[in-house]
């Protein structure tokens, strides 16, 4: 049973400690301490969820992606991960409230800065993947993802504070300047493919060109009704309804979000039917499966979790608060509430892999954790 966590002393003694765990790069084992502490602040109130933990634990683990050989890159930057990195970036946003919490701690400034360096050395910087360390077209999947998670996360940051900055504008233009104008795929991007689900795959693209839709949306000031981007937002808008209909549902659900920020992304039939669909995938205990939401299979030949967990059932009840899904609907009510009770004592959410059975307290174990804890956190803070 998941463990309960609220918002009192002990949640504040419990946050300080991960804050502390997170500015020392710590590791699984650092985070298991944290337990005890979690637990007794669990007791206390079963129907609230603990901030203070959440954002300690995405702040530790974005610090330890930044600082791991692996994800380094070149100017001293690191690669803006799908699993880590973005979603970090949208879920600390949207813990960020109140007076005293306005502005963007150390971690978040330090990624923030890793992006507008890359932005404005754009035509400098190495891609994340290049086709001669791996193989064509690489090169170009790796910039076609990167225009998209920049602009999506600098027009998150600048959507709080209302203005569009310079260097968001930029991160637009590299954007732009990579669409695909015809054939099949026009309106998307380029995409790293991997053969990792549900990210770096053939059919991701949908999905990269979802958030760069959630991006447009977001960026503040009118940005999306610019006139000199109107013939790109519109081949957006078309792929995107175009190709909705094939999509699984995860790559449906991240179009609904968007449709949600870009009007006209998706049609009034598209959109029902995902919620629809949706609503039919609910298990009994309110929550929704990863293993759900598409054709998965892993590379190991080891079974898929199918039990509820925190990336799928913060992604649904994210999307469906924001489609306009009433605020005391039995079904929405019943998915928070298992989100609410399945936090886990290190401030994150339960997800696994899809494509092998990893040890869920490796770091890259984590990975999954840490989209589901961002997302868990996106749908718990809109239904404030």
């Amino acid at each position: 049973m998941g463990v309960q966590m609220m918002r009192c002393g002990m949640v504040g003694l419990a946050g300080c400690l991960i804050a502390g765990l997170a500015a020392g790069g710590a590791g699984p084992a650092a985070f298991e301490r944290l337990a005890g502490v979690g637990e007794r602040a669990a007791a206390q109130d079963p129907d609230t969820w603990n901030r203070e933990a959440a954002s300690a634990y995405l702040d530790a683990r974005q610090a330890w992606w930044m600082d791991w050989p692996t994800a380094a890159r070149d100017r001293g930057t690191s690669c803006v991960s799908c699993h880590t990195s973005t979603p970090y970036a949208l879920a600390r946003t949207a813990l960020r409230t109140g007076a005293t919490g306005t502005m963007p701690g150390a971690v978040e400034r330090r990624l923030l800065e890793n992006v507008e360096t890359r932005v404005t050395a754009w035509q400098a910087v190495e891609p994340f993947y290049s086709d001669e360390q791996f193989r064509p077209p690489k090169t170009s999947e790796s910039r076609g993802t990167e225009a998209i998670l920049n602009a999506l996360i600098l027009a998150n940051r600048d959507a709080r504070a209302g203005t569009l900055s310079e260097t968001t504008r930029q991160a637009f233009d590299n954007l732009w300047a990579l669409q695909v104008p015809t054939g099949d795929a026009a309106g998307a991007w380029p995409w790293l493919n991997f053969r990792l689900e549900p990210w770096e795959t053939a059919a991701a693209q949908y999905y990269g060109a979802a958030l760069a839709a959630v991006a447009v949306g977001s960026a503040p000031g009118g940005y999306g009704s610019t006139p000199g981007i109107q013939t790109q937002v519109a081949r957006l808008r078309a792929y995107l309804r175009r190709e909705a209909d094939r999509q699984n549902l995860f790559n449906r659900l991240t179009a609904l979000w968007a449709s949600t920020l870009l009007p006209g992304s998706l049609d009034t039939h598209q959109r029902q039917a995902i919620i629809d669909e949706t609503w039919r995938l609910q298990r009994e205990d309110g929550g929704w499966s990863l293993a759900s939401l598409g054709t998965f299979e892993r590379s190991d030949g080891t079974p898929l979790a199918t039990g509820s967990d925190g990336y799928a059932t913060g992604l649904v009840t994210y999307a469906l608060q924001r489609a306009g899904v009433a605020p005391d609907d039995a079904r929405l009510v019943n998915g928070l509430a298992w989100l609410r009770s399945h936090q886990d004592p290190d401030g994150s959410w339960p997800a696994s892999s899809l494509n092998k059975d990893r040890d869920p307290a490796s770091d890259r174990g984590r990975f999954m954790r840490d989209v589901a804890t961002a997302y868990a956190v996106l749908a718990l803070a809109e239904a404030k």
